[in-house]
């Protein structure tokens, strides 16, 4: 890549100018793998038996396509998908963007309300839904929200609750009355021509809208990001590029396709470079996760570092061969230094790499590079990806020193049209010059690597001092007992904040809390040492892997007030 190096001495890069980006719809770029590799495997879904060569996905992709033009879906209108990973997911995913309707991803371990929230906020005219998953029954959801549904002919709905909703496709082959069943789409598409479709597909441009997805708001109402054409068929286009992806590759996809990671990374990285996805199940499962890495023979794995590590500490992990992976990306949270040598040396995963990046911004705008020392692949974030722009700056706006601690922004095509009917919040996220504001703490060295320190909000002030939680968790992952840490502040009158440890252990290990904080003494500051900690099997997360700390919060400062009551 083309970065600025020593000259520059300010926390600014440009990406490289030498890949040029895609001037294409998805449905352009789709239709072009599938000339070139027809014959290819492209999906295979493990856990519904199914495989798809790019010519049979295509005939799948074009006959839904037209059965969505069949309920009368024009270009802009919403079409929700509210499901877990599925053939019919992704089928969902290009059938739309073919046709110029904006996919809106919703979460599947979303409830009634929030489901409510993003139906009516985004105005989907129509909905994609699983019948049930997990502890989700998603037929009687809807049918609490709109119970018109079992009344009113299908395609017609007139509904109190959600005014926009005209009808609701289920992928349960015997659905309650009401809902349009997937196995009649075929019925549905075969009534409009190839031609129709393809005349659809022909007025596209790639500046418009195709996916709206809820970021998931730690605080307030979620707010959809609105995300073009342009963005994400590129940044599936580059991370694909930095990964040196090819027609040859198989990627295993155990990450939320209605996450940017498995739909933007995982689908559209495969497809802009004819590779195979890989799902190995609905929902995330260490043990078949690594069960379709060895029998499909994969090259390619994703996941975030929660992901990874529940795959090491894998009891049967030895009995699969993984000697087949060559490179993969770890996202989605800051990515432990003992973790990422462990899927290095033990997955065989020697050009893993590390994205950064948010849903506002497609989602990746820094990665490691396959050639970078594991050094700086264990300890930094990467650098600024092609055709991008990175600053750090401070609270004043102004750019940085090499160094220096600041807000991590981010420019160029990767940045969101907006939040879908929200200008105040998309004037609070992007500047009058274009620029996206992370929120997150960074500093930037002269050959253009950022670290990540933290999250604004997340900085703990203990005493006076600033302690970055990022820097404790990496120092919690060098004791032999700790799989997983995760560090937060608490209010405290003494000294404006405390600082909470929740450790997860490895299976077999433990260690008390004065084990731990007499371990702390010996090896940092003082006031870096946590005063509470709390031993967990499993962390607050949402349904992506991202780590929940202000429920995190909660938890701790209830469970303290509780002691001292």
């Amino acid at each position: 890549m083309d970065q600025p190096g020593s000259h520059s001495q300010l926390s600014y890069t440009c990406g490289s100018q030498a890949k040029a980006l895609l001037a294409q719809t998805i449905g352009e770029a789709f239709d072009q793998t599938v000339t070139q590799y027809p014959g290819y495997e492209a999906l295979v879904v493990r856990h519904q038996s199914l495989r798809y060569t790019w010519r049979q996905l295509a005939e799948a992709v074009d006959l839904h396509a037209r059965a969505l033009l069949a309920l009368g879906l024009k270009t802009g209108d919403r079409l929700g998908v509210w499901a877990p990973n599925c053939a019919q997911w992704c089928i969902s995913q290009f059938a739309s963007a073919k046709i110029g309707v904006i996919l809106v991803n919703i979460n599947p371990a979303y409830r009634v309300s929030e489901l409510e929230y993003v139906l009516k906020q985004s105005g989907c005219q129509w909905l994609v839904c699983a019948g049930a998953f997990k502890t989700s029954d998603y037929h009687a959801m809807l049918q609490a929200l709109a119970p018109e549904l079992a009344e009113q002919s299908i395609g017609h709905l007139q509904s109190e609750r959600l005014p926009d909703l005209r009808g609701v496709i289920s992928l349960d082959p015997q659905p309650p009355s009401g809902f349009l069943p997937w196995a009649q789409l075929a019925g549905l598409g075969a009534a409009v021509t190839p031609e129709q479709l393809a005349e659809r597909q022909a007025s596209l441009h790639f500046d418009q809208p195709v996916n709206i997805q809820y970021t998931s708001g730690t605080t307030g109402f979620p707010k959809g990001a609105t995300l073009s054409h342009h963005n994400i068929l590129n940044n599936g286009y580059m991370v694909g590029e930095s990964l040196g992806l090819s027609a040859g590759d198989r990627l295993v996809i155990p990450v939320p396709l209605y996450h940017c990671f498995g739909m933007v990374m995982g689908n559209l990285g495969c497809m802009t470079h004819g590779s195979t996805m890989i799902y190995p199940n609905d929902a995330f499962d260490p043990l078949l996760t690594l069960k379709a890495v060895a029998e499909e023979k994969a090259t390619a794995l994703y996941g975030v570092p929660t992901m990874f590590i529940a795959m090491l500490d894998q009891p049967l992990r030895g009995d699969f061969d993984l000697s087949s992976l060559r490179t993969g990306i770890m996202a989605g949270a800051t990515c432990p230094i003992e973790v990422m040598r462990r899927v290095i040396n033990e997955m065989h995963m020697a050009q893993v790499q590390i994205a950064y990046g948010m849903t506002e911004t497609s989602p990746v705008s820094l990665q490691t590079g396959p050639s970078d020392e594991l050094e700086l692949r264990v300890t930094t974030v990467g650098r600024t990806q092609p055709q991008l722009e990175s600053k750090i700056i401070d609270e004043a706006g102004n750019v940085v020193p090499c160094g220096a601690v600041g807000e991590l922004c981010t420019r160029g095509y990767s940045v969101m049209l907006g939040y879908w009917n929200n200008p105040k919040g998309t004037a609070d996220a992007i500047d009058s010059d274009g620029w996206m504001h992370t929120g997150d703490l960074a500093t930037m060295d002269e050959q253009g690597y950022v670290r990540i320190v933290g999250r604004n909000k997340d900085m703990i002030i203990r005493g006076g001092e600033n302690v970055y939680p990022r820097e404790l968790e990496e120092f919690f992952f060098t004791h032999p007992a700790v799989a997983d840490v995760q560090v937060i502040g608490i209010p405290c009158s003494r000294y404006g904040e405390e600082i909470v440890a929740w450790i997860k252990f490895h299976p077999g290990h433990s260690a008390s809390e004065q084990e731990l904080q007499a371990w702390c003494k010996e090896r940092i500051a003082h006031f870096k040492t946590p005063r509470h900690f709390k031993f967990v099997e499993e962390f607050p997360m949402t349904v992506t892997g991202k780590i929940q700390k202000f429920r995190m919060r909660e938890i701790s400062i209830e469970e303290l007030r509780k002691k001292e009551d």
